[in-house]
């Protein structure tokens, strides 16, 4: 299975970079980087200032029919869906589509500092956390497992880097077992 990495207004090219090297070491299978042309101002609410998450995987669902493999797209700008006043990420739970924003995960956001190993660690985290979804896990019970729920970004900067043994024996059972190369923290 393929992975395609979709930057859509991400400007930050360095960032990319380092993102597509860590998710293809964790990943067998080819990582790809893919342009979506997504209508993102039909996603943008106005009254909260932010991007609705799941209007913008219905369009990239209309874009990505010859892709074959998983599709996250990656954005800079803030995302929510109506129940939350934020989300990191939104993803089709055994499905093709995802999407994760990187705009809470900067540590700077927070404390005015810099942080970019801290900023890496967050994004790759909630991309796993996204593409766990899109191959089938649901939220993981276990703080050291990546599927772990985030309601804030302390709660990405607790939790484990990876699947937890349960996790991964899920997705072994839906196919995935021979996906991953590496473990992040090897």
């Amino acid at each position: 299975m393929n992975f395609f990495i979709a930057p859509v207004e991400f400007s930050n090219v360095s960032v990319l970079h380092s993102i597509v090297k860590n998710i293809s070491g964790i990943f067998k299978d080819k990582v790809s980087v893919i342009s979506l042309p997504v209508n993102t101002a039909a996603a943008f609410s106005r009254d909260r200032g932010q991007y609705f998450s799941t209007q913008l995987i219905a369009d990239a669902i209309k874009l990505t029919s010859k892709y074959d493999g998983k599709v996250l797209m990656l954005v800079e700008f803030d995302l929510f869906v109506p129940v939350f006043t934020y989300v990191f990420g939104e993803a089709q739970l055994n499905g093709k589509h995802s999407i994760v924003s990187v705009c809470r995960l900067h540590e700077e956001f927070y404390s005015g500092k810099t942080n970019d190993k801290l900023f890496i660690d967050r994004t790759i985290k909630e991309i796993l956390h996204e593409l766990g979804h899109n191959m089938g896990l649901i939220h993981c019970r276990s703080w050291d497992c990546v599927m772990h729920s985030s309601q804030g970004v302390e709660e990405i900067d607790i939790k484990g880097q990876f699947y937890c043994p349960d996790c991964m024996e899920i997705l072994s059972d839906n196919g995935f077992k021979d996906s991953f190369a590496a473990h992040p923290a090897d």
